[in-house]
């Protein structure tokens, strides 16, 4: 192991070198979980907890009471908790799927196919990556509306698959790929299917976890399509639901534990999800172009 004025560099087990660094490190990853803390501990308090002052960070009598409430408010209104779960992990398992899919097929596509229009295809993805969606929302209700899609669940999945950034990493993430690698299976007889299948999909598999992180992301917490596109109530997901609990309960006071229950309900997912494929978030962004 390389070694400079008698430190090592990078080692494998503990060493003393690394005091310094967990000094730093540690005080900023205690700083950064506080929030994830208090979003767990908020969740179980009881009424008298969450009202208390001064303020407590920690639960001290945890309770379930707030997420019984959250399933009983929904029970009340006609719907079953589990209908909207139903809905929300439907929509966010198929529009994932998708979104990976097409966002990978077009990147390749763009990167490694031949045609014409595609730096002009490439250049309007890349434009798109200024507009927020509040500026489209209009012409995409248009579209949606003349398509037939309103009040099913392909209102939800359509308008969400395609992700300008996603499609920006994938590409920039294939390009890297040694064009010789493609033609060496060409040359074996494999078709361009075959190619993104058995040789792209494998190398570009850090960029497809993080295109399926902020797909999950956009879909699981999409409270503006089922707003907008959904007229039947059986049909909304969890995310539509706990937007409008501030509505149903009336008192925003007896709301708030439920609240704090619907919050980590949300929350968890995402950062599970996050956690698991952490490692190749990072992998993505060092190969894309992206310093």
């Amino acid at each position: 192991m390389a070694k400079f004025s008698g430190m090592k560099i990078n080692p494998k087990t503990f060493h003393r070198s690394q005091i310094k660094f967990y000094v730093i490190l540690i005080p900023m990853a205690a700083f950064v979980a506080l929030p994830i803390l208090f979003i767990v501990s908020h969740a179980f308090k009881p009424m008298n907890e969450l009202f208390a002052y001064p303020p407590r960070f920690f639960v001290r009598v945890p309770t379930l009471q707030n997420f019984r409430n959250l399933v009983q408010l929904a029970a009340d209104s006609g719907i079953p908790f589990s209908r909207y779960l139903f809905n929300s992990i439907l929509v966010t398992v198929v529009g994932v799927f998708l979104s990976i899919l097409v966002t990978s097929l077009a990147a390749y596509g763009l990167s490694k196919l031949k045609f014409k229009g595609k730096k002009l295809l490439f250049e309007i993805n890349t434009l798109a990556l200024m507009f927020v969606p509040i500026a489209v929302t209009i012409p995409r209700y248009l579209t949606i509306s003349r398509m037939g899609l309103i009040d099913s669940y392909m209102v939800l999945i359509l308008p969400l698959i395609a992700i300008p950034v996603g499609l920006f990493l994938v590409k920039q993430f294939i390009d890297q790929t040694p064009n010789e690698v493609i033609e060496a299976a060409k040359i074996d007889g494999a078709s361009e299917m075959q190619i993104f299948l058995k040789v792209i999909m494998p190398i570009i598999a850090p960029a497809v976890a993080t295109v399926g992180i902020l797909s999950f992301q956009l879909i699981w917490n999409d409270v503006v399509g089922p707003s907008l596109y959904i007229d039947s109530e059986s049909m909304k997901t969890l995310s539509f639901y706990f937007s409008t609990l501030a509505a149903l309960v009336g008192n925003p006071v007896a709301g708030q534990g439920m609240m704090a229950a619907a919050s980590l309900i949300m929350f968890v997912p995402n950062i599970l999800m996050f956690l698991f494929l952490q490692s190749k978030v990072m992998n993505t962004m060092a190969h894309s172009g992206i310093k």
